[in-house]
């Protein structure tokens, strides 16, 4: 009695191993548009500081790095993920005007939260006298 697997696939590699490779390797890299024609450019246009916490060379190196390189310079996560994000919207052709946004605002509420949601007072929290 035979058994396979069942992996079809022409990769030499199985499949968790794909994933580890550098996918922003493999991608084109955008021409500069308008204003933004070097790394420092693009990211001063995005906001949120990183101009100052990303520091990149040539416009190849930039488009080329992933999340791992942008983790080892020392960018949070937050900052990583919006910056990924924030480059493939360019990498698609979409203007930088229409994805940049703010980050969002420190909540407002700390701790547990208010006794009374949507007008009704939350069981374990009501006064026992």
């Amino acid at each position: 009695m035979s058994f396979s697997l069942g992996l079809r696939c022409n990769s030499p590699l199985p499949n968790f191993a794909r994933s580890f490779f550098n996918k922003a390797a493999v991608m084109p890299i955008p021409a500069p548009k308008d204003s933004i024609n070097t790394p420092q450019d693009f990211l001063k246009a995005i906001g949120r500081s990183l101009d100052t916490k990303i520091t990149q060379n040539s416009w190849e190196q930039f488009w080329k790095s992933s999340g791992l390189q942008f983790r080892e310079q020392g960018l949070s996560v937050r900052d990583r993920r919006y910056t990924l994000w924030c480059m493939e919207k360019f990498r698609h052709g979409v203007p930088v005007e229409e994805f940049v946004h703010e980050p969002r605002p420190k909540k407002t509420i700390r701790g547990w939260g208010p006794t009374v949601q949507n007008g009704k007072r939350i069981r374990s929290r009501r006064m026992k006298n």
